[in-house]
């Protein structure tokens, strides 16, 4: 556990890392959020990026410090260090408190090792997704967003099988609006001359909602399942009958295996693409458990079966930077909910968060 209380130290500069992962475009506050924030007495220091959705200039022009590409490592031990995805691997020791989502937690490949450079370096995890309410509910997430393109790649494998595409989809890439992408799978679907059908499971959360919104909006019959209908815990026949599956149901010890190997040899599936948004190939809870591994922008399929009735999974772990402008907005717009209250670390919404971050350095 840090051994310096965080009472003792200032509380309000904040410095946006510029994401390293490839293809991640977004960033978790956008500029007039950035300005709020330094109306409200923080320091804010922005990092140039190379391929972040928002130019560097746009901060600048509202108040925020300009700083390097990955130079987070010489901020001010105070600063808390804001970014989405994993920091790079790494042995050095890490001493500033971070927030970001550091899939840890579950014990994912390398938690140990990550958590441990925390405590030699008395740093802290904010983990993103441990910013909740007394309701434990979630205050942020880009899981709308998620959903949506999780759908939307979906699809696009699905034409790429009827287009006798092998793989069925060689890459993913970013559009700079949802307009854009609708309008591409739009024209794609029209000149098939069919559309598959779709089940969404998780469909009345936040991830469920986005999936089921990209359906709706290509004119799809969709199947929208939640916790009453997975209720009995399997097995399912029923998603063996649909074009489509999208899992937007987070991995747990309590979650039901929704697909394995035994359901995908019926011999009139129908299934032929599976879009794990919640993507947690890894954990011991995998609910889909015939793929192990995540994929990504530029591999975005596994072949599970090929041949004349194929099944690609596709499960990429940041699929909002497929549209990275409007994730980032929404996200950005929840997240102010934690970061106007940033001065008191310890409390509220960041208390909870640091409850679990020490919970879980406590199992080391």
């Amino acid at each position: 556990m840090p051994s310096k209380s965080m009472k003792d130290r200032a509380n309000n500069q904040i410095w946006v890392r510029a994401e390293l992962k490839e293809n991640e475009r977004r960033v978790a506050i956008v500029p007039k959020d950035a300005e709020t924030l330094i109306k409200a007495g923080y320091d804010i220091t922005v990092e140039r990026s190379s391929q972040r959705c928002i130019d560097v200039s746009e901060y600048e022009a509202v108040g925020c410090k300009i700083t390097e590409e990955a130079s987070w490592h010489n901020a001010p031990k105070d600063a808390f260090i804001l970014g989405v995805k994993e920091l790079p691997e790494g042995e050095s020791d890490l001493i500033h408190r971070h927030i970001y989502f550091g899939h840890v937690y579950k014990d994912q490949p390398g938690w140990e090792h990550t958590l441990g450079r925390f405590v030699k370096g008395d740093g802290t995890l904010y983990d993103l997704e441990c910013l909740v309410d007394e309701s434990n509910r979630r205050i942020a997430a880009f899981g709308y967003w998620a959903g949506y393109a999780g759908a939307a790649v979906a699809v696009k494998v699905w034409c790429g099988q009827k287009q006798a595409a092998v793989p069925a989809l060689s890459e993913v890439s970013a559009y700079p609006n949802v307009d854009a992408l609708i309008a591409e799978l739009s024209t794609t679907l029209k000149t098939i001359g069919e559309k598959p059908n779709m089940i969404v499971i998780g469909a009345l959360g936040r991830t469920g909602s986005g999936a089921t919104d990209l359906g709706l909006a290509l004119g799809m019959d969709i199947t929208k399942w939640d916790m009453a209908e997975t209720a009995s815990g399997g097995p399912f026949p029923e998603i063996q009958q649909h074009s489509i599956f999208v899992n937007c149901i987070l991995a747990d010890k309590d979650c039901p295996r929704f697909v394995t190997g035994e359901d995908i040899k019926t011999a009139d599936r129908r299934l032929s693409v599976i879009a794990d948004v919640s993507c947690d190939p890894e954990s011991a809870y995998n609910p889909i458990p015939i793929y192990n591994k995540a994929t990504k922008f530029d591999d975005p399929t596994v072949a599970v079966i090929e041949g004349d009735n194929p099944l690609d999974v596709t499960a990429i772990d940041h699929l909002p930077s497929m549209l990275p402008l409007e994730s980032s907005e929404d996200y950005s717009r929840q997240l102010m909910t934690a970061l106007i209250d940033l001065k008191e670390p310890e409390a509220g919404i960041w208390g909870r968060a640091l409850e679990e971050y020490n919970r879980n350095i406590a199992r080391l």
